[in-house]
């Protein structure tokens, strides 16, 4: 059905009954080894996990803590940030890591210099800080983080969305970074939250979104909290104005121009943006938008044709919550949870709002599922940032990780019954559309209390299962490793090549379908997601007891392509129009 029968056919929604308001708002190149993989039985009871999160930061020479550079006056950025990147940015096949770092506020004491990060992979899941992040050493108070490999050249680049300019970090191809924002016409100066990469016109090249979020400047800084008791507290949004969203398109020259008002991306909608997603929502082959907003409406932007696009977010159901509440919406990802072949959304917010899930229907259509798939009453006292779908134990069906962190760091004077630090949560996926939060049975990483903001998914130890890092607000940053519980390699990882479409495959769906299966799993490349996070482009399917899979692409600009039967406990490198191009079998890397 078209989007205009669809439009004529549907009542407008009941009335808004109003905002939900906070107690503190204001008065005014060479592929990796893949070694060991676990096994897990399809059949197994699901609520017996077989496998564990263990607190792995130290022993991983991980070295980073955020530092929001607070000086007691509560400036909003402060408490915001940040995001982090998980990608092999130097094509050795082990996965590098990329923090978001803070800066000074006004009033601040600290003289030190604060910069991002850049940490090395290498084997046994080992990091190792590079000097002055090669190049890549932003000053600037750093929001997000998405990577990609913008100009096709093999190498990820890295852009970083800022309270302040937002940078460009091109690869150079030998371990060093150039910053280009400017001669590149991407240094857009307004507070950006999180950024994605896709090619929404399929020619070739991937394009940019940058979600912007409010008006805050230190000069109209405002005194949010309880007055009357001398307490001071972080404002919340409703006291500052929205800032315009930014869409650029790639010219495929190292330089974008700025399409957004021109394809719909109006600067007039009262978006204040703090996640974005890039994900087919109709499956037609055409790139779509999801923004989540905190305390205004969330945008879902359909590709027409490439070139502009239509906000559906209120028709098609996921603008609002369920009782027609705009949320404190802050990271989102896609995701076919329920098995159905369609992409589903989830959006991190604030406590006692929830967090929200909306189910694709097909044909346009949403449904919210927060408290039918089990994710609603385990977020009412957490405040979500970072998500993540993921198939943590590999049993092919997708799990949910959150990582959540109060917004108010003296939200005790306020409220008894909710802390500023909070536990993550892990919801492993019962099938037929159920979500069960086993945090506290999923192994130590779980449980840590902390301030978490950014979370990033990816084999870091290319063992066979995907691993967690965290950046938290104010606090050293954390590695969750996911431990097995054997080795027998029921999963399988692709990692594709296009040409002609993007290098990295950004935007391709895949299907895999195992022996015995009547409907396929269904999976796209993604090059941002969570809260100003960018995770592992390889992509990682569970298999559940599968020994193999035929795996069936469709490129960004329609191209398809079958490739099978592929063998579990492999790594395949595909390139588009020639199929497997290389392999990497359960072995050990050498170390």
């Amino acid at each position: 059905m078209s989007l205009r029968r669809r439009r004529q056919r549907r009542t407008e929604p009941c009335a808004l009954i109003g905002l939900l308001a906070l107690l503190t708002a204001g008065a005014a190149g060479p592929t990796a080894p893949v070694p060991d993989p676990l096994h897990f039985h399809h059949g197994l009871l699901r609520s017996q996990a077989p496998f564990r999160l263990v607190d792995a930061t130290d022993e991983s020479g991980l070295r980073f803590e955020h530092d929001h550079g607070g000086s007691g006056r509560r400036y909003m950025v402060e408490t915001m940030g940040s995001g982090l990147a998980l990608a092999d940015l130097d094509g050795d096949g082990w996965l590098d890591a990329y923090f978001a770092q803070g800066s000074p506020t006004p009033g601040t004491e600290s003289t030190g210099s604060l910069t991002n990060i850049l940490l090395r992979g290498s084997p046994k899941g080992r990091f190792t800080p590079v000097p002055a992040a090669a190049g890549a050493a932003s000053e600037i108070w750093t929001m997000g983080v998405a990577v990609a490999d913008y100009d096709n050249d093999g190498f990820n680049d890295i852009y970083v969305s800022n309270f302040g300019p937002n940078q460009m970090y091109r690869n150079n191809g030998d371990g060093t970074f150039a910053e280009l924002a400017a001669s590149a016409r991407v240094d857009d100066r307004a507070w950006g939250a999180s950024s994605a990469w896709a090619d929404i016109d399929n020619d070739g090249y991937l394009d940019l979104y940058v979600a912007n979020y409010v008006d805050f400047a230190w000069d109209n800084h405002k005194y949010c909290g309880d007055p009357r008791r001398n307490l001071r507290a972080y404002c919340h949004p409703d006291v500052f104005n929205a800032q315009a969203d930014r869409l650029y398109r790639n010219n495929g020259d190292g330089t974008f121009t700025g399409i957004g008002q021109a394809a719909g991306i109006a600067d007039t909608l009262d978006g204040k943006g703090l996640g974005v997603v890039f994900g087919d929502a109709n499956d037609d082959g055409l790139i779509d938008i999801y923004v989540a907003n905190d305390s205004t409406r969330n945008f879902l932007y359909i590709n027409v044709d490439g070139r502009s696009f239509v906000e559906d977010g209120l028709l098609a159901g996921v603008s609002f919550s369920s009782d027609g509440q705009a949320e404190a919406g802050m990271g989102t990802d896609w995701g076919d949870y329920d098995g159905d072949g369609r992409l589903d959304i989830v959006v991190t917010n604030l406590d006692v709002e929830t967090n929200s899930l909306y189910r694709n229907l097909g044909d346009g259509m949403f449904d919210n599922a927060t408290f039918a798939s089990g994710i609603g009453e385990p977020s009412l006292r957490q405040v979500g940032f970072g998500v993540n779908w993921m198939d943590i134990d590999n049993d092919g069906d997708l799990d949910l990780f959150v990582a959540n962190g109060h917004i108010i760091d003296n939200i005790g004077e306020f409220r008894d019954n909710i802390t500023y630090a909070q536990r993550n949560h892990l919801f492993l996926n019962q099938g037929h559309g159920r979500l069960l939060e086993r945090s506290a049975q999923l192994g130590p990483g779980l449980e840590l209390v902390k301030v978490s903001r950014g979370s990033a998914i990816g084999d870091v130890d290319n063992d066979g299962d995907l691993d967690i890092l965290i950046s938290n607000n104010g606090q050293p940053a954390d590695f969750l490793l996911n431990q097995g519980a054997d080795s027998s390699g029921r999963w399988i990882q692709l990692r594709l090549v296009g040409d002609p479409a993007n290098r990295g495959g950004i935007g391709a769906r895949v299907e895999l379908v195992r022996g015995g299966d009547s409907v396929a799993l269904v999976r796209e490349i993604k090059a941002g997601s969570s809260y100003g996070s960018s995770s592992d482009q390889r992509l990682h399917v569970g298999l559940g007891a599968a020994t193999a899979v035929t795996v069936r692409i469709r490129w960004p600009g329609g191209q398809q392509q079958t490739l099978g039967p592929l063998q579990s406990g492999h790594l395949y490198v595909v390139r588009q129009g020639r199929g497997v191009i290389a392999a990497r079998g359960p072995h050990r890397a050498a170390s």
